[in-house]
């Protein structure tokens, strides 16, 4: 990425929107266990909705914005934008795998990669 489309980016990095990605999960998930295995306490799952909602329109938006700088994928963005809503785990699954930073391949017991 070059200096200016840098800039341009502000605060959006992949590392970011990743752990952006996973928080959200971790709300929704506790959202579902809420609604359906603590009988629907309120105020919490109507806070954990709210939440849900707020997050995955900010991480639609911000991972359209870093699709459009070449941030994250366009399969990534597509996956938190449009699966997002029914249930994070996507694009939390989408990160993890276009995660650069992860380690490819095994590693041998010395703690070596395969050559």
């Amino acid at each position: 990425m070059n200096a200016s489309a840098r800039s341009a980016a502000g605060p959006l990095t992949f590392t970011r929107l990743k752990w952006t990605s996973f928080t959200h999960s971790c709300v929704y998930l506790a959202l579902l266990l809420s609604a359906f295995a603590a009988g629907k306490p309120e105020p919490l799952t109507f806070i954990l909705g709210l939440t849900h909602g707020v997050m995955w329109i900010f991480m639609s938006l911000a991972c359209i914005t870093a699709a459009r700088l070449r941030i994250v994928s366009l399969r990534l963005a597509v996956a938190v934008a449009v699966l997002g809503g029914i249930a994070p785990f996507f694009g939390s699954y989408q990160f993890f795998r276009e995660d650069p930073g992860r380690v490819r391949g095994r590693v041998n017991r010395s703690g070596d990669s395969p050559r």
